[in-house]
């Protein structure tokens, strides 16, 4: 259960979101300069303002590919956070993240239907920026996502929110037996293309995407900010806000909505992210001592996209000639973060 607790040292926070936001910056510099192939900050600079003195090569690597995945990275890591903050509030749930409701289920179903049934042999997102078979994959995965989204919100309006919690575990088991009954009857070649997309990948957003991405992401968190009051008075149970005069089935499914968007756009666009979503907020906790959300919000997303640009970086192994699944290192780096904070963390029960 979650309780509300203040800061011992609110005065702290300025630097504590400055020191964030410095790692955050220097994180975002790194994943432009290393890869496979390295840049200097000088020759980011002189890419960006289109100097003659870099070679044509190396600012389309720059300007079409780094920094686009590198804005992805953090626009991911900053929506999955939130979500993870606003349904772990929702549910008083410690363990909840983005996909508890099914968004990765459902945009799995849809991806699996295209590539084990209708694709042609070989589509991936890896097939270029541009490509058709990459809008295709998005708006499965998209519309995979929406729809089941769209089940449990509207579900979520006639139960209580501990049966809204188990409705979406159960839609999860249920769409990922059809997805394995897919992955059985499939040919080798679209098995092959369905687990590279469930690997992650934050390449797969270009320029001319990037408006219809950082558009739904942002909504998404403007609409969860909104309601900052009540998910603080969420902390302390439904009876006691409504006893405030919170409409706490009407904030809660909004705030689910905010929630859901934010993490099904990026499943649609990147793939399944998992694990950034419990450990963002988690971390958040720590380190700022509360629970109030007008803190725990922005930190969230901040420290969201500063674990997701790690991962990015480490995923792309700099000075490699190969990229390991994205999934995997936020695994390694979602899962002795939330292991730590619960074990250090000696006043949990204040905060859970």
């Amino acid at each position: 259960m979650i309780t509300t607790a203040t800061s011992p040292g609110p005065s702290r926070r300025p630097i504590l979101f400055l020191l964030i936001g410095l790692g955050l910056a220097t994180t975002a510099l790194l994943s432009i300069c290393l890869g496979s192939v390295h840049f200097t900050p000088l020759q980011i600079l002189q890419a960006l303002i289109g100097s003659e003195s870099i070679h044509p090569v190396h600012q389309q690597i720059i300007v079409d590919f780094r920094l686009p995945q590198m804005l992805t990275a953090l626009l991911a890591g900053g929506a999955l956070g939130m979500a993870g903050l606003l349904m772990q509030t929702v549910f008083r749930n410690p363990l909840a993240d983005p996909f508890v409701l099914g968004v990765n289920s459902g945009a799995s179903l849809g991806v699996a239907i295209v590539l084990l049934s209708l694709g042609p042999v070989g589509l991936s997102l890896t097939g270029g920026l541009a490509g058709s078979g990459q809008v295709l994959l998005i708006l499965a995965s998209s519309g995979g996502a929406a729809a089941t989204l769209f089940v449990v919100l509207l579900l979520s309006r006639r139960v209580d929110i501990m049966s809204v919690l188990i409705i979406g575990l159960m839609i999860s088991y249920a769409i990922g037996a059809l997805v394995s009954i897919l992955m059985f009857f499939s040919m080798a070649e679209r098995l092959q293309s369905f687990i590279n997309w469930s690997f992650g990948d934050y390449g797969n957003v270009s320029w001319q995407q990037m408006p219809y991405f950082a558009s739904a992401i942002l909504g998404g968190m403007v609409l969860g900010a909104l309601f900052v009051k009540p998910l603080d008075a969420l902390l302390l149970g439904e009876r006691y806000a409504e006893s405030m005069g919170t409409p706490t089935k009407q904030v809660r499914f909004f705030v689910l909505l905010g929630a859901s968007l934010l993490a099904g756009t990026v499943t649609g666009f990147c793939g399944p992210i998992g694990f950034l979503g419990i450990a963002a907020p988690h971390l958040c906790r720590a380190i700022f001592q509360t629970t109030r959300h007008r803190v725990l919000i922005p930190a969230s997303i901040l420290v969201g996209a500063l674990l997701s640009a790690l991962a990015d970086l480490v995923a792309r192994g700099p000075g490699l000639d190969f990229v390991l699944p994205l999934n995997a290192i936020t695994a390694l780096v979602g899962a002795p973060v939330i292991i730590a904070v619960l074990v250090r963390q000696r006043k949990l029960k204040r905060l859970f």
